[in-house]
């Protein structure tokens, strides 16, 4: 094989190279806004997870803020709405689970709802787990926790079903202290 041969071989090579790399390139770039539109939107980023400062809210009252497009109930209990809580037997609740998922496969005992190991703060989505309405809250209804008035569902100081339709307990989502003042959800 001569010499113009073998450069002729190197030249048909790297044209067949460079245009299987400048193909590779082109299909990366028309794919890459394919993939890239099925992340979530910075909107939704945004709101996946928050802080909430409950220095201001008052042992007995509940702040009630807007999470994943949900009310978020936040609720420093009373000594005596916890004590009412921890007296309740399990066997007289409909729903025995804790429905809490940061303890998830837990019994509906007050200390498996609660987010903090005194059972003071509680923290539980304000959705009604019968048909989604909005449960009124400050001591509403037959057991002084949540009543949705739309069906009738009691729920108990700690969040659990006591009466009505609603098959479960209201759920408590991911949350943590992050400091004494600041609680994440998410």
């Amino acid at each position: 094989m001569s010499h113009a041969e073998e450069t002729a071989g190197t030249r048909r090579d790297f044209l067949y190279y460079a245009t299987a790399g400048a193909g590779a390139v082109a299909t990366g770039a028309a794919v890459w806004p394919l993939v890239n539109q099925m992340n979530p939107s910075a909107d939704v980023q945004a709101l996946s997870s928050i802080f909430v400062d409950v220095s201001g809210v008052e042992v007995g009252t509940q702040l009630t803020v807007k999470w994943l497009g949900k009310p978020v109930l936040i609720r420093p209990r009373t000594a005596d709405e916890i004590e009412a809580a921890r007296a309740v037997a399990l066997s007289d609740l409909i729903d025995t689970n804790s429905e809490n998922s940061n303890k998830p496969g837990t019994d509906a005992a007050d200390q498996n709802r609660s987010l903090d190991e005194a059972g003071e703060w509680l923290v539980m989505m304000g959705v009604c787990t019968h048909l989604g309405c909005v449960p009124l809250g400050d001591g509403a209804g037959e057991f002084g926790g949540w009543f949705c008035p739309c069906h009738g569902s009691h729920y108990d100081t700690a969040g659990r079903i006591r009466k009505g339709p609603a098959p479960r307990n209201l759920d408590v989502p991911v949350a943590a202290f992050e400091n004494e003042t600041t609680i994440k959800l998410g």
